[in-house]
C-alpha cells in the first residue's frame, strides 16, 4: 500500500520587494495614508530652508523649457544646463531650432545622453510648435503631451514650473523621499503621483514637486542619505531603518 503523501510546508511570505524603479539605500513598504498632521509639518519645515523652491534647468521662455526638460530626461540638470547654455545662445525658438536642423542640433546635446533620439525629438516638437501652435508652446497638458519627447512627467514639470497647474512630476528623488517618509506606498510613479496628489495639502502642494527633488538630491540621497543633517528627519518612519543597516548617515 502506497504511504499518504505528507503535505507540503507552507512558505513564509516574501518580505516585500522595494519598488525596481529604485536605486541605492532600501525604501521601506509602509502604511497609507500618513497622518495628516505629520504631512503638514513635513512640507511646513522643508518650505522653511527652501522658501522659493524652483527647477534647476536654465530656460529663458516655454519653448526652452520645454527643451531642456526633454533633454533631461536620464541625464542631471547640471550636463544639460552646460549643453543648452550654448545651444540657446544659437537656438531660442522654434524657427532657429528647425534653422538648426537634427544635424546640426547634435553637436551642441552630443555630451548628454540618449542625443540622437532627443535630437529628433526635439526637432519634431519645433515644428509642430512652429505649424500647428503659431510658434508659442501650447501650455495644456494635453497639447503639451502630443509633442515627440514629451510624456507625462515632462508636462508636469514644464505646467508646474510655469504657476499654470500644481502638479508633481515623479522622478526618481520624489519616488524614493515619498515612500521613505511613507508619503506614497505604490510601485509605479503614475500611482505615486496620484497618491501625492491626495495627502499633500493644497496650500503646499504648487510647490511639492520641487521640495521632494530638491530633498532628494542633496539630503534623502539614493546612497548614504544624510539623516543627521535633515530638517525632517524625527518626522522620517525610515530614518531608524536606515541607521540600523548603516545606509544612512
Amino acid at each position: 500500500m502506497t504511504p499518504p503523501r505528507a503535505r507540503p510546508k507552507s512558505r513564509p511570505k516574501p518580505a516585500p520587494k522595494r519598488p525596481a524603479v529604485m536605486t541605492g539605500a532600501m525604501v521601506p513598504v509602509l502604511g497609507w495614508p500618513p497622518d495628516e498632521d505629520r504631512v503638514e509639518a513635513i512640507f511646513e519645515r522643508l518650505s522653511r530652508v527652501m522658501p522659493d523652491p524652483k527647477t534647476e534647468l536654465n530656460f529663458s521662455s516655454p519653448f526652452t523649457l520645454v527643451v531642456a526638460v526633454a533633454l533631461s530626461a536620464q541625464a542631471t540638470d547640471v550636463s544639460v544646463n552646460k549643453a543648452t547654455d550654448r545651444l540657446f545662445a544659437v537656438a531660442d525658438t522654434p524657427q532657429k531650432m528647425l534653422a538648426l536642423g537634427e544635424e546640426g542640433l547634435i553637436p551642441f546635446i552630443a555630451s548628454i545622453g540618449l542625443y540622437r533620439g532627443k535630437a529628433r525629438n526635439v526637432i519634431a516638437l519645433s515644428r509642430i510648435v512652429l505649424e500647428q501652435h503659431g510658434g508659442e508652446v501650447p501650455l495644456n497638458r494635453e497639447a503639451l503631451q502630443a509633442l515627440p519627447g514629451v510624456g507625462r512627467k515632462t508636462a508636469s514639470v514644464v505646467l508646474n514650473e510655469l504657476g499654470i497647474e500644481p502638479a508633481i512630476a515623479v522622478d526618481t528623488h520624489v519616488f524614493r523621499v515619498s515612500h521613505r517618509l511613507g508619503l506614497a506606498n505604490a510601485a509605479t510613479p503614475d500611482k505615486v503621483e496620484a497618491q501625492l496628489h491626495r495627502v499633500v495639502p493644497a496650500d503646499w502642494l504648487p510647490k511639492a514637486h520641487h521640495w521632494l527633488i530638491l530633498h532628494g538630491r542633496y539630503t534623502c540621497t539614493a546612497r548614504k542619505p544624510k539623516c543627521s543633517a535633515c530638517v525632517i528627519s524625527d518626522l522620517c518612519p525610515s530614518r531608524a531603518g536606515l541607521q540600523a543597516l548603516g545606509e544612512a548617515v
